[in-house]
């Protein structure tokens, strides 16, 4: 919303001192609505074009603007202007007598229903009884109906022919949050409009231009915690923005936001993180303690953890994520720190433990204790070591050792006592180390694999279930060059660049001998998945041609080759496996000899 857009009139009696932000920077035109381009361009155009629908649906989530939305679209199709001459315009006046009733909320033109409150069809009924009246002093007559989905089967279904075929001096205009809620046969008489969740920092400049006319100062540390909360919700935000103002004495600052709205410390939070993943669970605990004796609700740190969790994962698959300008100084310096020290698996594991235990918090009698628990099993399963890991861990023969569990995590302020997982080093690194097996009594290692074919590769990939870089051999290299220890291909179309250094840290780990792993600018040959569908082709080809094969197809028309089976018979002609429908329906099958 503009500073500068009109503000709505002051209802008679009531002192302008006393009205809430929410109120006071209420829109009273299109012009005034942030966030939503797209309505306004589409209304706005209707207006000029004369194309304007009978009927209006709303929806959003709470506090998005679709009352404010419904009496601005009221106002443009009755104000008069000044002199009482105009006519329907997208910028309301705002002077005329009807702009200043309707803003009043006392226009008998327009009328505004509560469906969460009249939800029975007999109001409907005393609705559609007014409908045929002409206006008393307006242009249209319309009808505001709020939260329709509230209303009862049996009131849309009165509903529904006048909304079909009102007169013409009548608009119905509906607000929503629950648009699945409301009937198809309602929604297909009515033009749509999705109002869009207004991203954070745009929020915080809206509120940073009304702190300045309210003559409140405020750092934007602190709008962006309340632009955050607000949750795309203007009015959410505008709530809690009044709030912090009446009751800061000076400068309102971070603090006194995170305070009002009982978070927790960034900063504080990601120490709780990463305490937490390197098994400190003593001094972990004694942070929630802390930031739970200073106001914090437990459910808002889990909140933050996951946002932080999110933060981090984004980072790690785009680095350039934590440089953009919208990113606070304490986030980007965490952030990098963090997402190098941590493994992809391992912030995927918390995601999850978090997201299931911030609803265990949210259910639980005693919230603190919950979290606690919740911070405890994540420690200890912090120490656990990967699926991909526990299996290359997996000893092979008979009578080899089990796998040893891995310790407990510190409960002190130490680097943790586990041998696997997210484990802290004395450098202050985060690694994942799987716990190493007992050999078997008189183990023999294996032989290392020869190597000497891009198929043979191939297998040893299948071999290890290594199935991403198995996918790549086939589908993304372009055989150049294939010797002993040299490897030069070409890459196809739209592979993956990282999985180069894949191939090349899986070779060191898996061949038994160095490899030289180059990326040629020479055209290569065929992948191999091209020469294998290419080799399917002909053989369906030569099928085709056999007499045979071409004698089941004449004789059963909707037969199909699906695949050929060269034989192993020495001297025998292909054999043709064919599976087809009749016109009965029932599957029929031929073959050659």
């Amino acid at each position: 919303m503009n500073d500068d857009s009109p503000k709505e009139p002051t209802p008679d009696g009531v002192s302008d001192d006393y009205r809430v932000l929410a109120r006071k920077y209420r829109p009273t035109t299109f012009s005034g609505l942030i966030g939503q381009e797209a309505m306004v361009r589409t209304l706005t155009n209707a207006f000029k074009t004369g194309r304007l629908a009978h009927a209006f649906i709303l929806t959003g989530v709470r506090g998005i603007g679709k009352t404010s939305t419904a009496r601005i679209i009221a106002r443009a199709l009755n104000c008069i202007g000044p002199d009482g001459t105009g006519g329907p315009t997208t910028e309301p006046c705002g002077e005329c007598e009807n702009c200043v009733a309707i803003a009043q909320d006392r226009h008998v033109d327009v009328l505004e229903m509560d469906a969460a409150s009249r939800t029975g069809v007999d109001d409907i009924r005393e609705l559609i009884d007014g409908v045929r009246y002409r206006p008393t002093s307006a242009r249209n007559k319309v009808y505001i109906i709020d939260e329709v989905h509230m209303l009862s089967k049996n009131a849309f279904n009165a509903l529904l022919k006048t909304l079909e075929e009102p007169p013409e001096h009548v608009k119905f205009i509906f607000a929503t949050t629950e648009i699945r809620k409301v009937p198809v046969t309602v929604l297909s008489r009515c033009q749509r409009f999705d109002l869009r969740r207004v991203d954070a920092e745009r929020l915080a400049d809206h509120f940073r231009g009304i702190a300045e006319n309210e003559n409140a100062a405020i750092d934007d540390a602190a709008l962006h915690l309340i632009a955050r909360a607000a949750d795309g919700s203007v009015r959410d935000g505008l709530s809690l923005l009044d709030q912090a103002i009446s009751q800061a004495d000076g400068t309102i600052d971070e603090v006194q936001v995170r305070d009002m709205l009982g978070l927790a410390d960034r900063g504080q939070t990601f120490q709780l993180l990463e305490a937490t993943l390197k098994g400190d669970i003593g001094p972990a605990l004694d942070m929630l303690a802390q930031q739970y004796h200073d106001g914090a609700d437990p459910a808002a740190v889990l909140e933050d953890m996951l946002e932080i969790v999110h933060w981090l994962t984004r980072i790690k698959i785009t680095p350039t994520a934590a440089d953009a300008p919208d990113v606070p100084e304490i986030e980007r310096k965490f952030g990098k720190d963090l997402s190098e020290r941590l493994a992809m698996p391992d912030l995927a594991r918390s995601w999850q433990m978090l997201l299931k235990g911030l609803g265990e918090v949210r259910a639980a009698p005693a919230p603190l204790a919950a979290a606690e628990m919740i911070l405890v099993r994540l420690a200890y399963t912090a120490d656990l070591p990967t699926p991909e890991d526990a299996l290359k861990a997996l000893p092979s023969g008979a009578g080899a050792a089990p796998v040893p569990t891995p310790a407990a995590p510190s409960s002190g302020g130490g680097n943790g006592g586990g041998n696997g997982g997210a484990r802290a080093t004395a450098g202050g690194e985060v690694t994942v180390a799987a716990p190493e097996p007992q050999p078997a009594p008189e183990a023999v290692a294996p032989p290392a694999p020869r190597l000497a074919t891009l198929e043979d590769l191939v297998t040893l990939a299948a071999e290890v279930r290594d199935q991403r870089l198995r996918f790549f051999l086939e589908h993304h290299v372009r055989l150049v060059r294939f010797e002993p220890g040299v490897l030069e291909f070409q890459l196809a179309d739209g592979a993956p660049t990282d999985m180069v250094q894949a191939l090349r840290t899986f070779l060191d780990r898996h061949a038994g001998e160095s490899w030289s792993v180059t990326v040629s600018n020479q055209p290569g040959a065929a992948t191999l998945a091209e020469t294998r569908d290419a080799a399917e082709k002909a053989d369906m080809d030569a099928a085709a041609d056999h007499p045979l094969v071409r004698a089941v197809m004449e004789t059963f028309p909707n037969a199909r080759i699906d695949s050929v089976r060269h034989l192993e018979t020495g001297g025998a002609p292909d054999g043709v496996e064919e599976r087809g429908e009749n016109e009965s329906g029932e599957d029929e099958e031929g073959g050659g000899p």
